[in-house]
């Protein structure tokens, strides 16, 4: 299994311009080629996922790690000893992960531990 690395956080602007409405095509295409991506039609992921709570968002992150890889969890249960009906219940939101748990699941997953606290 490949060992994670620590990634630096990359940098990014959010740029805001006011021009004319005529040379709007133009611009962005000059701000494509340097790497810029236009996020005129894009929301925050809060405001298209509103029922979504905070104290929900552990679950969400191991049910998706945990698809991601392609595994169920029963095999994730025998590949980190967290008891499979524990992992359903961290799955919805009705047990914490907690630290431990968290560097354990986040080994198997290939995913940074604190996704999950």
């Amino acid at each position: 299994m490949p060992e994670l690395t620590k990634k630096h956080h990359t940098e990014l602007v959010d740029l805001r311009v006011i021009g004319p409405l005529a040379n709007r095509h133009r611009a962005l295409e000059v701000l494509k080629e340097m790497g810029f991506v236009d996020q005129t039609d894009s929301i925050p992921w809060r405001e298209a996922f509103p029922s979504i709570r905070e104290e929900h968002l552990p679950g969400i992150s191991l049910l998706g790690a945990r698809t991601k890889e392609g595994m169920t969890q029963t095999r994730l249960s025998e590949l980190t000893g967290i008891p499979q009906r524990h992992l359903s219940m961290m799955e919805h939101g009705k047990r914490t992960i907690g630290k431990k748990n968290a560097r354990l699941l986040a080994k198997v997953l290939n995913v940074d531990y604190r996704v999950f606290l």
